[in-house]
């Protein structure tokens, strides 16, 4: 199987986890060794990070995409979730990740307040929090991902997940199921 990272970027609350677990489900399905990362669990096995300013959310995103180099390079699929939405990291990416197909879901932050299941929007509301990605810390949205999912309430996590294997070349043959 060659080698293939799907990144899932978009802001907290955006659905990131959500579609990485039901892709990485599918992606076994066809019996390939996949692993799914994702960036909370991440942070906390590698260390929290003195603050989240930028300087530092890139140093742990250059982490995770090395991380994500080293697992692809031993054939693994890897699918990770997380924010890290910095040009730099996406352009490090598409020249160093062997297989790379970048995925950004687009949430207005008014949906993404709605849903907040992290308290992340409420507490910075209440001025409890700051750096927060796309309120107060700058961030840099993908300009060329390879799929880019505007957020729509009629589609669901298997129509977005049958989309990403749609347009992704796994074992050289197109996936997925005629919709």
């Amino acid at each position: 199987m060659q080698p293939r990272v799907f990144w899932i970027t978009g802001l907290s609350a955006s659905g990131k986890t959500t579609l990485g677990v039901e892709l990485t489900r599918r992606v076994k399905n066809y019996g390939a060794e996949v692993i799914f990362l994702d960036g909370d669990n991440l942070r906390f096995v590698l260390g929290e990070v003195a603050t989240h300013s930028r300087e530092d959310r890139v140093r742990l995103a250059y982490t995770y995409a090395r991380l994500c180099q080293m697992l692809s390079e031993q054939g693994v699929i890897v699918v990770i979730a997380t924010v890290a939405l910095f040009s730099e990291i996406h352009a490090w990416n598409r020249e160093n990740l062997l297989g790379y197909f970048e995925i950004f879901l687009d949430v207005p932050i008014s949906e993404l307040r709605k849903r907040d299941p992290k308290g992340i929007y409420k507490q910075f509301d209440e001025g409890k929090i700051k750096n927060v990605a796309g309120l107060d810390l700058k961030v840099d949205f993908p300009s060329n991902p390879d799929l880019h999912f505007l957020f729509d309430p009629e589609i669901g996590v298997d129509e977005m997940a049958q989309t990403v294997l749609n347009y992704a070349d796994l074992n050289g043959y197109k996936a997925g199921i005629s919709t």
